[in-house]
Formats: C-alpha cells, sequence, structure tokens
C-alpha cells in the first residue's frame, strides 16, 4: 500500500522554495546596497576620503580648507564634564601640559602642526583651517571662526 503524502510534499516544497527566494533577495539587495553606498562616497586618489562638509572651499592657495572642532588630543571632542571647565579652558589646560591640537570631524582627527597662536584663540570651537595634509596631519596655513 502506498502512503499519500501529498499535502505534506507540497508544503514542503513550497517552504524549502520561499526560504531559498527569501536568501536570494536578502543576498541581492545587500550587494545592492553596498554598490550604492561605495559609488555615493568615493574615495580620492589620496587614499584619504573626502567628507563634503569637512572639504568645503576645496583647494585654495594654502592647501585644502577643512571644518570641525578644534580641540586637543588628550580630551578630544569630549571632554572631562567633573573637571568644572568648559571646553575651551579643558582644551587650554591639555596643551598646556603637552597635549597637541588636533581638529576632529566627525570620526576623524586630524593633529594640527603651526600657528599655535592662532589655533590657541579658537580652542573648544568649530573653525576652518587650510592647510595640507601630510597623513594625519595638518600643515596649518590659516584658521577662521566656524560655521
Amino acid at each position: 500500500m502506498k502512503k499519500n503524502r501529498s499535502w505534506f510534499t507540497l508544503i514542503t516544497f513550497c517552504t524549502g522554495t520561499a526560504l531559498v527566494a527569501a536568501l536570494g533577495l536578502a543576498a541581492l539587495f545587500t550587494a545592492t546596497t553596498v554598490t550604492f553606498a561605495v559609488a555615493g562616497n568615493p574615495e580620492p586618489s589620496s587614499g584619504n576620503p573626502v567628507n563634503p562638509e569637512t572639504q568645503e572651499a576645496g583647494n585654495t592657495a594654502g592647501g585644502r580648507t577643512y571644518v570641525g572642532l578644534i580641540t586637543d588630543n588628550h580630551c578630544g571632542a569630549r571632554h572631562d564634564m567633573e573637571s568644572g571647565l568648559n571646553p575651551s579652558e579643558c582644551a587650554r589646560m591639555c596643551v598646556r601640559n603637552g597635549a597637541k591640537y588636533v581638529l576632529v570631524d566627525g570620526q576623524r582627527k586630524y593633529t594640527l602642526d603651526g600657528k599655535p597662536d592662532e589655533l590657541e584663540k579658537l580652542l573648544g570651537q568649530r573653525a576652518k583651517v587650510v592647510g595640507t595634509l601630510a597623513g594625519t596631519t595638518i600643515n596649518v596655513s590659516s584658521t577662521s571662526s566656524g560655521q
């Protein structure tokens, strides 16, 4: 005698087909998303990613323009709130104790080299820095108060 397994076979076949289709579509959507993400954020030929907000004016006579928070490499953009100092005062104290000036733009940190008097005035503020990038160090040619 032959048992009738038609319902069980039909349900198994439909479930298997649905799982294979779902995995295929998930792989297709993932690949498409990655492709558009990479195509939407091209990297320059130097290998350093370009952030449109950072590279405002592009190339100028003194180099490129970078925008971000001028602070120190000890605290970065997150100063100790329990110290009772505002970000400018905290950054000044850290620089006096040997920290270096940095420009923080989102997740990126650039060490700033040159123009310490101008950088001192802008500590703890958003500012525009014009200079040339060498690795992660910007050789500063000029600064101005930010946006």
